[in-house]
């Protein structure tokens, strides 16, 4: 049956260390047909599973299969060989790890470009007014941690407004980081523009000018070990095309 599938990252591959891939009965399918994994930044999850919807919905034969999590362990996982067919990162350095590894078949297309955001809980309890406050002791703060790219965008933007913060949580990724907002856990943290627009009335949006002169791109690839390669063009072809303009422009991706 055709549709949406989501794994998640960590702990996704039961990788048995040789090249051989799960036989499927739509191996042969026409090119608008199969089953397509996407390795894609946790960000995208919103954007991402829009896109599956509209594109299963014209391609019935299609099934798109996402695990969402890190950049860092989806390169990562690429270059171990998982059995996925594209790889999508929030930034270009963590793509780079998949094509110096010699995953990557053909050339990055950059597909989106995203922002960063001071976001508090809607009440914000801790009276946050402007970055300056992430470096106040008193607050609960969480930040991406440093080696993932909603970390690494956060410390320019905190470089740019010459603020030390004093994170009490570094997450794995942007949507630990959002449920900790959301459920109250923290008082402030730095996430995508793209979440917090998809938070809505859960979170406040606290503006800073920093914020808009530190932004990231999205490259998305083609692997190498792509099991089913017609019909993960199919699904590269409408992530830079119409289908997949419309998906990240309603979730607030700016093109790149």
């Amino acid at each position: 049956m055709a549709g949406v599938g989501v794994l998640t990252a960590l702990g996704l591959w039961w990788w048995n260390g040789n090249d051989e891939y799960p036989s499927t009965d739509e191996e042969a399918s026409a090119e608008a047909g199969g089953t397509v994994t996407v390795l894609a930044a946790a960000s995208l999850t919103e954007a991402f599973t829009d896109l599956a919807d509209e594109l299963t919905a014209q391609h019935p034969e299609l099934d798109i299969v996402y695990s969402f999590g890190p950049s860092s362990t989806l390169a990562q996982q690429a270059v171990a060989g998982a059995p996925a067919d594209i790889l999508v990162t929030a930034d270009i350095e963590t793509m780079d790890v998949a094509v110096e590894a010699g995953v990557v078949a053909g050339a990055p297309e950059v597909i989106a470009r995203n922002t960063m955001a001071l976001v508090t809980p809607a009440d914000n309890p801790g009276d946050v007014r402007g970055l300056a406050d992430l470096a106040r002791s008193d607050l609960r703060i969480a930040l991406c941690e440093p080696k993932v790219p909603c970390g690494a965008k956060a410390d320019e933007v905190l470089g740019e407004a010459g603020v030390a913060a004093a994170p009490d949580t570094l997450a794995t990724d942007v949507k630990e980081v959002m449920a900790l907002v959301t459920l109250g856990e923290v008082d402030a943290a730095l996430v995508y523009r793209t979440d917090a627009l998809a938070a809505g009335d859960a979170i406040l949006t606290v503006t800073a000018e920093e914020l808009t002169k530190v932004s990231t791109e999205y490259p998305a690839a083609l692997l190498v070990q792509a099991h089913s390669p017609q019909a993960a063009r199919l699904v590269m072809d409408a992530m830079t095309g119409e289908v997949g303009r419309s998906a990240l422009d309603t979730a607030g991706f700016a093109e790149p």
